[in-house]
């Protein structure tokens, strides 16, 4: 690919955007942005303290405030936060500004990987294993609908060895080159 790129990881919180990402941007020798470090740094507290601080409301402009700030970097792959292409219309903005592409994980498998980092997610930190799995599933299905409006579907659901993700890599590059 020439040019100017720009590639939107999007997807449910646990998808992997951040580690597809970085690999990725590696790859495809591109910046790396993630959303929700760059929302941090800007505001010099965590995501979870200005959840707590804001509320959701509050979260959800101050995302959209910093997509807004991010839509004219060129040559870049962003991770964005889960639930930002479900707000406002950034989810049509991602897709006029850049490519983007949806890192789709069953339910399962989301549960699984978010039982190790939950604390850190503001969403699902008081939530025991079956909560958890339930908000998972009713959340994911109200976001698919915004997340099924990416220019590319990827699923992920297997775990991330090294070795399969090595691959997984390489079939979405040859995806979004083709």
């Amino acid at each position: 690919m020439v040019g100017k790129q720009k590639f939107f990881l999007i997807g449910y919180m646990g998808s992997g955007k951040t580690t597809v990402g970085k690999q990725l941007a590696k790859k495809l020798n591109l910046q790396f942005i993630d959303m929700d470090l760059f929302i941090e740094n800007r505001y010099h507290k965590s995501i979870s303290a200005i959840f707590e601080e804001k509320g959701e409301a509050g979260f959800r402009e101050i995302e959209r405030k910093a997509l807004s700030e991010i839509i004219d970097f060129e040559n870049v792959v962003i991770s964005t936060g889960g639930g930002l292409p479900c707000f406002f219309d950034n989810m049509d903005v991602m897709n006029q500004a850049g490519t983007t592409i949806y890192l789709k994980v069953n339910v399962e498998e989301l549960a699984k990987r978010l039982r190790t980092g939950k604390q850190q997610r503001p969403l699902i930190k008081e939530k025991n294993a079956e909560e958890m799995k339930d908000f998972i599933a009713v959340n994911l299905e109200k976001r698919e609908k915004f997340y099924n409006k990416a220019n590319f579907i990827f699923e992920t659901d297997a775990p991330f060895s090294s070795e399969n993700f090595k691959v997984k890599i390489e079939q979405l590059i040859e995806n979004i080159q083709a």
